[in-house]
């Protein structure tokens, strides 16, 4: 539900024309008082305007002031006891404070608000560097320097007109009609900063946004300026991206302007379909892209559709045409695995469990399917349970997300199929426990039991036991493996000590 909107009332008793809770409000109103105190004007501008109006929650503000926001920020924490820290950054002229206000008027439960302070500036920049050169400027240099126009949107926290919605470039109508544009030559925005086409199209996927034509245009003309950004910022949108809650929007913008061929090569090599002899393969693109949206209706983990999004990677590099058979992709699960810490380090992902869960999935996506059939082993389900691990439950909703035909009885079909895979699964598990399986005589023990110094044999012995267990040719008990271990030490040549 929308915040109620809530008067208040300074000198003039103006009207606040967003919707603000009590404590929102009361914020506000002291950094007004500080910035009355010192002088200067102030203003609310950005992100918070634009989610209060289009009824978002939001816990941070920017303000910008006609003059010195570290001053300012000072001299607002001075309005709050305790006084908070005030965080500033001397060189670019910015500081932050982190003030915790009431969830709601009927709660004393408390959550921290970020406000973001800075004095007005204009930029200019040189065509190899999205670094500007910066100084001081005019409110209205400020607003104009601002990406989109529903981001230009500020509010008045000055006297004379308290609360006032300032919308110099129509942003509240973009607002209400649902377009990304840019106050400026959107060429001359993108060119100066070509971070923001990214952010134009994450913006569009966030909200459910259009981008105006002539500024999809602009991002298609200026694309290739994207590789003076940082991978590591790049990867910062596209991952918000991947968490919108419907990420597909953000990918085919970023594949019609071409700014996913400039960083992320690989993914457009899956775009199209090839016909010879009458058999032909879908697009693995645009599947890719159901089988992303298929998680996020299912899932919030951002690494789980990373794997989505990974799991047919591979399919270029392995497609075959074979005669009277069609098209092929055979090892594409292991071809794709090896490729994620590969792709994780173009785009400056992170190198940890994040990247070797990914792996894992995209390594295990068709196995499940494998289990589909009739007189599947209790040692198949075993060894799916063991290499899962406390990853199954992803796993499978990574394969049910799989299922992209438009055949509605093929998808019931494969659904239940995969429900009899979880229930197959569940009766193995109760029994054996493999998911959080250990063995019961550990490498050390070997080593101690025969004698042996850390070497090939003892590997060996290890996965004859683990094989033995999960293909249930003897029980996961210690007395039942270490007669194991017995019995293939002695055909080793390996005495107990």
């Amino acid at each position: 539900m929308d915040s109620p909107v809530i008067t208040l009332h300074l000198s003039l008793r103006p009207i606040m024309q967003i919707p603000c809770t009590k404590e929102e409000l009361i914020l506000l109103e002291k950094v007004a008082k500080a910035a009355a105190q010192l002088q200067v004007e102030c203003y609310l501008i950005g992100g918070f305007v634009r989610d209060k109006l289009l009824g978002r929650e939001t816990k941070d503000g920017d303000i910008v002031c006609i003059g010195d926001g570290i001053e300012l920020a000072k001299a607002v924490a001075h309005q709050f006891a305790p006084v908070p820290a005030v965080q500033f950054f001397k060189n670019f002229g910015t500081a932050q404070i982190r003030i915790p206000i009431k969830k709601s008027s009927h709660s004393n439960e408390t959550e921290l608000f970020d406000l973001e302070f800075v004095g007005a500036r204009k930029e200019s920049y040189q065509r190899h560097s999205r670094k500007p050169e910066v100084e001081p400027g005019s409110f209205r240099d400020d607003q104009e320097r601002r990406d989109f126009t529903i981001n230009a949107l500020a509010i008045s926290l000055n006297e004379n007109n308290y609360g006032e919605l300032i919308d110099p470039f129509d942003g509240r109508k973009d607002l209400d009609d649902k377009i990304i544009r840019t106050p400026l030559d959107p060429n001359t925005t993108f060119s100066d900063d070509p971070l923001r086409m990214m952010r134009a199209i994450r913006f569009a996927t966030q909200l459910g946004f259009t981008i105006e034509e002539t500024v999809f245009k602009a991002i298609r003309d200026n694309a290739d300026r994207i590789r003076i950004i940082s991978k590591e910022r790049v990867a910062d949108e596209l991952n918000k991206i991947v968490a919108a809650p419907v990420p597909s929007i953000g990918f085919d913008l970023l594949y019609k302007s071409g700014l996913l061929q400039r960083f992320f090569p690989q993914m457009v090599e899956l775009a199209g379909a090839e016909y010879i002899d009458g058999y032909g393969h879908k697009d693995n693109f645009y599947h890719t892209l159901q089988v992303l949206d298929n998680v996020a209706r299912n899932s919030d983990d951002l690494w789980l559709r990373w794997a989505a999004i990974l799991h047919d990677i591979a399919k270029p590099a392995t497609k075959r045409f074979e005669e009277g058979h069609g098209w092929t992709f055979h090892g594409h699960e292991v071809v794709g695995g090896r490729m994620v810490p590969k792709i994780f380090t173009q785009l400056k992902l992170p190198m940890n469990e994040k990247m070797r869960f990914v792996k894992k999935l995209v390594e295990l996506h068709l196995r499940p399917i494998s289990l589909t059939k009739e007189n599947i082993t209790d040692s198949a389900i075993r060894r799916l349970l063991f290499d899962a691990g406390e990853d199954f439950d992803a796993l499978m909703t990574l394969c049910e997300a799989d299922i992209t035909s438009k055949n509605k009885n093929k998808v019931r079909r494969y659904l239940e199929n995969f429900q009899m895979v979880r229930q197959r699964c569940r009766e193995v598990e109760e029994k054996d426990q493999i998911r959080s399986w250990q063995p019961p005589v550990r490498g050390e023990q070997i080593m101690e039991r025969f004698g042996l110094a850390p070497s090939k044999p003892v590997g060996i012995l290890k996965d004859a036991l683990k094989d033995a267990i999960l293909d249930g040719v003897i029980p996961n008990t210690v007395e039942a493996a270490e007669q194991f271990l017995l019995e293939k030490a002695a055909e080793m040549g390996i005495k107990p000590v």
